[in-house]
């Protein structure tokens, strides 16, 4: 297959009542973990790179290197630029050839996010097979060097979110309902889950407008998981997990072969340890067999 935008793939997931896995990666081994397992449970998936590991590789090298995989993967691939604040890199990924775009202004007024977010999804549908993601309240913790405190976090009102999906013309919709960026510091963290519902009532109720995103999936229970895609969330983003798993993986098996230098078997530790995590996720999110 060729990669996709993620509007298709999950329109069909919010009818179907289940949710597909976005999954930030850092490395080339964990991008191959992930279409890997993806493949064998027959999962759709969307690949994400914030944007310093885009920067780092380069957006052509990660457009290349997706599209080559995503033509021999059985099951369709997105690629994601996640948290971009920058208008003009929103651009330039959906230019190299990523799929989905997520442009995000949730830190700026009501009016200078639509304006924003509408400028980078009236460029991204007319370059074509390209979807856009905007962000309207803030999510706490840190993403991509982006931190946004407890005390800065705002949740979204759904009379407003409804007016910003129309305004700023995005596909996809991530609305502050609690959820934070990395680990949460209680094992219940407090999630909203009646705003959630609503603004899909409101969005998605007569036919499906958008596809609601959940952001930090990180760390919440399943049981939290399974009530959030039952309420409508059809994309949760996972990168803390990831993160922890290579870093985790990789010192785990140098304290273990302190004398051996072969880095091949490192990789490998990386990579079984992403597919348990990406496994792990999507059986929780009921995507396996929906490709």
């Amino acid at each position: 297959m060729s990669l996709v935008s993620a509007k298709d793939m999950l329109f069909e997931a919010t009818e179907g009542k289940y949710a597909v896995g976005a999954f930030n990666i850092t490395s080339l081994v964990q991008l191959e973990a992930v279409v890997e397992i993806a493949s064998e449970k027959k999962a759709p998936v969307i690949i994400q790179t914030s944007v310093k590991p885009s920067k780092f590789y380069g957006r052509e090298v990660m457009v290349s290197i997706c599209r080559t995989m995503a033509q021999s993967a059985p099951v369709p691939i997105c690629l994601h630029l996640d948290h971009c604040t920058d208008v003009e890199y929103c651009k330039q990924c959906a230019d190299a050839g990523y799929t989905n775009i997520m442009i995000d202004a949730s830190k700026q007024s009501y009016d200078e996010n639509i304006r924003q977010t509408r400028e980078v999804a009236d460029y991204c549908h007319k370059v074509g097979g390209v979807s856009v993601e905007g962000e309207l309240g803030t999510v706490s913790g840190v993403e991509d060097q982006i931190k946004v405190t407890e005390d800065e976090a705002a949740l979204c009102d759904p009379e407003q979110a409804l007016e910003f999906v129309e305004r700023s013309g995005v596909d996809l919709f991530a609305p502050a309902i609690g959820t934070a960026h990395g680990v949460y510091k209680t094992k219940n963290p407090k999630i909203h889950f009646d705003r959630l519902e609503r603004i899909a009532e409101l969005a998605n109720g007569k036919g499906v407008r958008t596809a609601l995103v959940v952001h930090g999936g990180t760390g919440l229970p399943p049981e939290y998981v399974e009530r959030l895609v039952k309420l409508g969330g059809s994309k949760f983003n996972v990168s803390t997990e990831l993160k922890h798993a290579l870093i985790d993986a990789t010192d785990g098996y140098i304290t273990a072969h302190r004398d051996e230098y072969d880095p091949g078997k490192i990789d490998e530790a990386v990579r079984q340890a992403t597919r348990q995590v990406v496994e792990n996720w999507i059986d929780m999110l009921g995507s396996a067999g929906k490709a």
